[in-house]
């Protein structure tokens, strides 16, 4: 995940702090300070991370685009939490939020995934004094809420400021290590970005499941049967032998496999499992399947970024047994050679995936989705279509009118009904002088029929109760009597 530093360069960063037995320093000192601490320690551990410096006060400029040279950096500055005053604070930029127009809108919450943390030159107590904290945490809400507001801990000092940004540290930017395992061959690893935990909606008390720390890979499988499967995230796996001595991080790539003395030799002149996996994965045009915890699989793979480098990257699944539905579950997969015949045949003209269901599914009913807003407007259109040629195409009518009827019963639209009613209340005002008396009827019918279902009263709601057409004298029914 990029990193954007946002440098406070209002005067107020200029306040003195008195520390002991040395000379005066500024907040923007202890800044300083902090960001180094930060930055060295990305430089190290997180050297894939791109980052990009941002000054701002009244005014705000990019000073440093995104880069992942450290050394190009200028000072960066964090806030110390005061607010300022008028028209353009943050302060009266909250208070006026909502009065602003769609061409001023307030920037938060960004349209894109993302995290915010505020790191504060001030101690709690200096915050809450006045309404700065308030301030602070209704940006960290709007921003939804991915985050924390870090303060310095007793007096303004070195000390302070370090443990501040090394909590900063441990939460964000701590490197996960792990080691890759495949039979008796191992590596050390880091993952990179960091897996974030996951939690499960359809669990009544979810608990965050997290990627253990030892990835065991359970088996091969080509390209070409797992195709391009749905993933939770994409993460780049980096040998840390390679990690620590490369001076480019090009770890866990390889050229062609006629050179892979270079990469060995990036990984400190031994051999290294993880770079011999990467190619060949890459060789052999298939991915490993590894476990990532308790019913919980990814996939390794090679993934190109230029003609002559590529990268060994992991991508996620949804937790559980089965999470490719056209593999089956995952545990139940095994070696080509316990089958009593080659499941992709002599000459690799047939493929065992998709695995077929045991249990034939009936697909005698046709069931009404709407996925897209072109469909459930298509099913609309089709109801006005033949409400217009009444009374001839009555039957049709009312067959299509309780098939969207019974979908929006099923999914809960009581509005639907509603608006569906009203739109059948206006063709029959449409309907020309010309029109059979009959359409009349039949419209008003199912308008009044469809509203009193849009109230979920269950004596009209029923999912099993079907609108009839309405016998009317025109209809041949007699005496106008209203069949349900």
């Amino acid at each position: 995940m990029p990193t954007v530093v946002l440098m406070d360069a209002s005067l107020s960063m200029t306040r003195p702090v008195s520390l002991e037995g040395s000379e005066e320093f500024q907040r923007k000192n202890l800044a300083v300070h902090g960001l180094t601490m930060l930055f060295e320690h990305m430089a190290t551990n997180y050297r894939l991370e791109f980052t990009a410096l941002v000054v701002f006060s009244s005014l705000w400029e990019l000073m440093v685009p995104f880069t992942r040279d450290y050394n190009t950096l200028q000072v960066v500055l964090v806030t110390d939490g005061a607010l300022g005053i008028g028209r353009g604070s943050l302060r009266h930029s909250l208070a006026t939020m909502k009065q602003r127009g769609e061409d001023k809108k307030f920037p938060l919450p960004f349209p894109f995934p993302s995290k915010l943390y505020i790191m504060c030159i001030s101690n709690a107590e200096e915050l809450q004094a006045t309404d700065a904290m308030d301030n602070l945490e209704q940006l960290l809400t709007l921003s939804g809420g991915e985050g924390h507001i870090f303060t310095m801990d007793g007096p303004l000092c070195l000390k302070s400021v370090q443990a501040m940004f090394g909590k900063l540290i441990d939460q964000a930017y701590t490197p996960f290590h792990a080691v890759l395992r495949c039979g008796n061959l191992a590596s050390d690893v880091q993952v990179f970005p960091r897996p974030e935990p996951v939690l499960l909606d359809d669990e009544v008390d979810p608990v965050p499941k997290a990627v253990l720390t030892e990835l065991e890979i359970v088996g091969f499988i080509e390209i070409g049967d797992i195709a391009s499967p749905p993933v939770l995230s994409r993460h780049l796996v980096l040998p840390i032998a390679v990690n620590k001595e490369a001076d480019e991080v090009g770890a866990g790539t390889t050229d062609d496999m006629e050179e892979d003395t270079s990469t060995n030799q990036m990984a400190g002149k031994s051999p290294n499992f993880c770079v011999l996996l990467h190619g060949s994965l890459k060789v052999e045009g298939m991915v490993a399947l590894v476990q990532l915890g308790p019913d919980w699989y990814g996939m390794l793979y090679s993934q190109a970024d230029s003609k002559k480098k590529s990268n060994l990257m992991m991508s996620l699944f949804e937790p559980g047994p089965e999470p490719l539905p056209w593999l089956g579950k995952i545990s139940q997969l095994g070696p080509i050679s316990d089958a009593l015949e080659n499941p992709y045949g002599e000459d690799d003209s047939k493929s065992p995936f998709p695995v077929q269901p045991k249990n034939k599914r009936s697909y005698a009913q046709n069931v009404t989705v709407w996925i897209k807003a072109s469909g459930l407007q298509t099913d609309v259109q089709k109801i006005l279509r033949n409400a217009r040629k009444l009374p001839e195409k009555t039957q049709t009518f009312y067959k299509e009118l309780n098939r969207l009827r019974k979908a929006a019963l099923a999914f809960g639209f009581w509005e639907l009904l509603k608006c569906v009613a009203e739109l059948l209340e206006r063709e029959c005002t449409l309907l020309p002088d010309s029109a059979h008396p009959d359409a009349a009827f039949q419209l008003s019918h199912a308008a009044q029929q469809l509203k009193l279902a849009s109230t979920g009263d269950s004596q009209y709601a029923a999912f099993e109760h079907n609108i009839t057409p309405m016998l009317t004298d025109f209809s041949g029914g007699g005496g106008g009597a209203d069949r349900m």
